[in-house]
């Protein structure tokens, strides 16, 4: 690593102190209302007694709840997770899984859940192949052929039986009540809804919970989902078993094979080959974490089947030989896209399911492999898309060697939360369903959608000429850009944490908003609203608006750089703990309708 001692010491002091500065404005009347009012949503508080921060203030206030009761972060964070099921169906649920980082305060120690979910034990390499022909993407998309064993509520044991010290029937409660009770639809919700209302209409269950009376929810009015209230009451009775080898099981693995098309319906559904036998052996993963160093600091993220944590990371160590603290905004968006560029192709060849995969992760994240690869960067051009990956275990001089292969589609939708308590422990915590809707299929009766997370695979290789390592198999885990992301200090102790929903763009916002705080010396909040630019090597990079209409986008495209336009990159969170012992918690400003941060006890 390439760093002095000073480097170690102060940039990370830098960052903190503007952190700090940055959150003295925050009004000590904003937190969650008391039970029975409607809790305020802001996108910045700081305080005491632990934090909250996810897109959505119900559910921020329901894992508020947890702590002001005693409840520890891991609680908090299944709590949240609970509540944004109901709130954020579309993006995630139980019918869906994720990625859990959690830090422990006692032991300083990063660990982290596998909560993917799994491809039948019936699926091969050729699950979305027909008569040697890809099928189309929107016919995996909304079948039943695109569901993976769900993973979120073995997520949520696996979690507390580590962690926690609450029991889940506790933690279901407030996303329960929330469920019976309804909550209060905005305008992403409604838009959401929209922007579905075609596939949801084509199924009865689905069309019947979304749609109520037939017609799209409208702003202002109170929606509610007494199937999921219901089967959260029985998760919390039975325990989760009941999803993997009881009832619910026995619902989701019938809706699968038979996803109840409206008759006189014209779209193509697939059924897919999910089993009782497949749900019954799922089990949730204990992966090491990715670590790498960055500027006297440890960053932590989640390993393979995520690429988040290597590629994040990667990108980090070919970064770290640039002060970007000094340099112009133009010079430091032109070095973090070609780090992006660069680590998507290493992701695309040689990131899968380390059950199937023989993934180098430590190779791919040394220093060694990270400088063969940065002196491809010039500041003076820009490298062409796509670019060959490397061989991390036996780096060039400078270059890559392997044969170019295009990155693969993947979903933009997915929920994350963070969560901190008096302790000191943090959780970094994404979930999906994959797709903004998922599969469009609900589980009569039962109150939520199935994830269409098999799409993730590649249909077909990216390449003929090249390994694919996100290839379908047997209970094989799809590829997943998630990554929850902590970061400790030099002594083990917990600088921040962060996490975003948007597919494969949620690594390049993790990586921009971590090097906006560390490097770029912005307050939490402003490094999560700040425009961003995704680079996932391909000819042109996506710019939100703020860069778009700006005079930086002329200044990069005299380098080379081709850019597209995305009205809405990734909706991050995250937690921060200041020098004084307060806790910042941070969310969105605008994203998404804009983000609920909380604390248990304000203090501005």
């Amino acid at each position: 690593m390439r760093r002095s001692a000073a480097r170690i010491v102060t940039i990370p002091a830098v960052a903190l102190a503007v952190l700090s500065a940055g959150s003295a404005a925050v009004p000590a009347d904003r937190s969650p209302a008391p039970p029975g009012g409607s809790p305020v949503k802001t996108p910045v508080a700081a305080g005491y007694g632990g934090a909250v921060a996810s897109v959505d203030a119900d559910a921020s206030a329901a894992g508020i709840e947890v702590l002001r009761r005693g409840g520890n972060a891991v609680d908090a964070a299944v709590a949240t997770a609970a509540a944004l099921g109901v709130t954020e169906p579309y993006s995630a649920g139980i019918g869906g899984g994720g990625f859990f980082v959690h830090y422990d305060a006692k032991s300083r120690q990063v660990r982290t859940i596998d909560g993917r979910e799994t491809a039948p034990r019936s699926a091969d390499a050729s699950l979305f192949v027909e008569n040697g022909k890809p099928i189309p993407f929107d016919e995996g998309v909304t079948s039943g052929l695109g569901v993976g064993t769900p993973g979120t509520p073995a997520t949520w044991d696996a979690a507390l039986a580590a962690w926690g010290s609450r029991p889940l029937r506790e933690l279901l409660k407030p996303a329960e009540r929330l469920a019976k009770d309804g909550f209060t639809v905005d305008a992403t919700f409604r838009s959401q809804t929209q922007a579905n209302e075609a596939r949801f209409r084509d199924f009865p269950a689905t069309s019947e919970l979304f749609l109520p009376g037939g017609e799209l929810p409208v702003v202002g009015s109170v929606f509610k989902n007494p199937g999921l209230a219901r089967t959260y009451e029985e998760l919390g009775r039975k325990g989760t078993g009941v999803l993997y080898r009881g009832a619910i099981a026995r619902d989701i693995v019938n809706t699968v094979r038979e996803p109840g098309v409206r008759e006189g319906a014209t779209r193509v559904v697939r059924p897919g080959d999910l089993t009782l036998q497949d749900l019954a052996a799922y089990e949730t993963q204990r992966r090491l974490p990715t670590r790498v160093s960055y500027r006297g600091l440890d960053v932590y993220g989640m390993g393979p089947s995520s690429s988040g944590g290597t590629s994040v990371g990667e990108a980090l160590n070919i970064l770290e030989r640039t002060d970007l603290s000094g340099v112009s905004e133009a010079k430091y968006l032109h070095r973090f896209i070609e780090a992006s560029r660069i680590a998507f192709a290493d992701r695309g060849r040689w990131v899968g399911d380390p059950a199937f995969e023989d993934v180098p992760v430590r190779e791919l994240l040394s220093q060694r492999y990270a400088d063969s690869r940065e002196c491809l960067i010039r500041d003076d051009a820009v490298l062409t898309s796509p670019l060959a990956p490397g061989d991390p275990r036996n780096p060039a001089a400078c270059g890559g060697g392997g044969t170019a292969a295009p990155t693969t589609y993947e979903g933009e939708n997915t929920t994350h939360l963070t969560a901190a308590d008096k302790w000191g422990n943090v959780v970094a915590y994404t979930l999906t369903i994959e797709s903004t809707g998922g599969s469009g299929i609900t589980v009569p009766g039962r109150g939520f959608l199935l994830n269409n997370e098999l799409t993730d695979f590649s249909f077909v290789p990216a390449n003929p000429a090249v390994h694919d390592p996100n290839l379908p198999g047997p209970g094989k885990r799809p590829r997943s850009s998630i990554s929850p992301t902590i970061v400790l200090d030099d002594r083990g102790r917990p600088v921040l944490a962060l996490g975003s929903p948007g597919g494969a763009t949620i690594i390049t916002t993790a990586l921009q908003t971590l090097t906006g705080v560390v490097d770029r010396g912005l307050p939490l909040v402003d490094a999560i609203a700040a425009p961003r630019a995704s680079q996932r090597n391909q000819a042109t990079t996506e710019l939100e608006p703020g860069l778009w209409d700006s005079a930086l986008r002329a200044e990069l495209e005299a380098l080379g750089h081709a850019f597209r336009a995305n009205p809405e990159i990734g909706a991050a969170t995250g937690v921060q703990r200041l020098p004084d012992g307060r806790w910042l918690a941070a969310a969105e400003k605008v994203r998404r309708g804009g983000g609920a941060a909380m604390v248990v006890r304000p203090a501005g």
